[in-house]
């Protein structure tokens, strides 16, 4: 199954420290939160765009179709051509911050730039924007990373596979 992963290069942000999203570097104004869908067992994310300190979800992309059938949300799918599913959601929706609930099971993980930062605290965790001068992350490793799984950024929206599968944004 493909996994995921994000290609940009890192910004900074006004040599104050760089934009992050809980440490990590948000890359090409767009991250990612990718996890494994607890019923369909596939990779997926949530795509999101950062304008100032606030960030909108975009876009949901998932190996299977039934995860996007999952979220009952208005929009816009496609298929790319190595099969992964995109919906373009109708009505984004903006926030400043965000709370999400993480298990083992679903392995949450932050995506930007290629590094991925996992929230492997189970429980509730905050997602918000912030200015870091240290900041976190690593190499993204299996389900959401690798030679042969990676996500590849076109005008923020990832898709599945090589370069020459990238889905663009309309």
């Amino acid at each position: 199954m493909p996994a995921l992963a994000a290609v940009v290069v890192l910004c900074s942000a006004g040599g104050t420290g760089r934009l992050t999203v809980n440490g990590l570097p948000v890359s090409g104004r767009t991250f990612a939160i990718g996890y494994v869908h607890s019923i369909y067992r596939a990779p997926s994310a949530e795509v999101f765009t950062v304008e100032g300190r606030r960030f909108t979800m975009r876009a949901v992309v998932s190996g299977s179709g039934g995860v996007l059938d999952y979220y009952a949300l208005d929009g816009e799918r496609a298929r790319t051509p190595d099969g992964a599913w995109v919906l373009r959601l109708a009505e984004p929706a903006t926030y400043e911050e965000l709370s999400l609930l993480t298990t083992s099971i679903g392995r949450r993980t932050v995506i930007s730039g290629g590094r991925c930062l996992p929230l492997d605290r189970t429980g509730e965790v905050r997602l918000a924007l912030e200015l870091t001068v240290d900041v976190r992350g690593e190499p993204c490793r299996p389900p959401f990373g690798g030679p042969r799984s990676a996500v590849h950024h076109s005008q923020g929206i990832p898709s599945f596979g090589g370069p020459r599968s990238a889905v663009h944004h309309s």
